[in-house]
Order: C-alpha cells, then sequence, then structure tokens
C-alpha cells in the first residue's frame, strides 16, 4: 500500500504541466502536483529505497525508475558511483511523461 502511495505521488510530480489537462478536477491535480515538486529529491529517493526494499514487481521497477528521474540532482553526492546515477537519471529525464503515466497508473491499480 506505501508502494503505492509513493508511486501516485512520483506520478503526480513527473505529470507537473501535463496534469492540468485532466476534465473536471486537473486544476486542483496540478496544484497539488506543483506543491509535490518542492519534495522532489525526497520523493525520488523514497521512491528508490521502497523499489529496491520490494524489488521484483513492476511497481518496484517503476519506483525505482521514476526514483532516478526525481532524485537526479541528490544522486551526486553518493560517493564513487553517484556521477553515473545522475547522468543516468538525466537521461531518463527525457521520457518523463511516459515514466510519470505509467507509474501513476501502476500506482493507482496497486491500491485497487
Amino acid at each position: 500500500m506505501l508502494s503505492s502511495i509513493v508511486a501516485i505521488l512520483a506520478g503526480l510530480v513527473l505529470l507537473t504541466g501535463l496534469i492540468g489537462v485532466v476534465p473536471a478536477f486537473g486544476e486542483y491535480l496540478e496544484r497539488f502536483a506543483v506543491w509535490l515538486g518542492g519534495f522532489q529529491g525526497i520523493i525520488g529517493v523514497v521512491a528508490i529505497v521502497i523499489g529496491v526494499l520490494e524489488f521484483g514487481s513492476l511497481e518496484s521497477y517503476m519506483l525505482i525508475i521514476a526514483g532516478l528521474v526525481l532524485a537526479a540532482g541528490v544522486l551526486q553526492a553518493i560517493p564513487a558511483f553517484g556521477k553515473y546515477l545522475e547522468k543516468l537519471g538525466r537521461w531518463l529525464g527525457g521520457f518523463q511523461v511516459v515514466i510519470g503515466l505509467i507509474t501513476l497508473v501502476v500506482g493507482v491499480l496497486g491500491l485497487l
């Protein structure tokens, strides 16, 4: 359940700027996603940790990928291979919308 909630939060942050087009309540989701953007690095690190702890499911893979994108700026502080993780996160950022959409859908399906 916690992994599903983190997946939904990560998906919303990754879809900031696009989620506002959802009819009826998109404006409110957009405001919430912008507010969550202030915690982007924290959400990214938590997503990576939960993804590693629950490794083996689609949700865990998406949490790790979304976490790498969200925490790209924080990952450089890891000794030895942090700069490589940051480069990977920045490269994955090019697919941010696709990753965010899949992560959001997987998170919602995990709650059902």
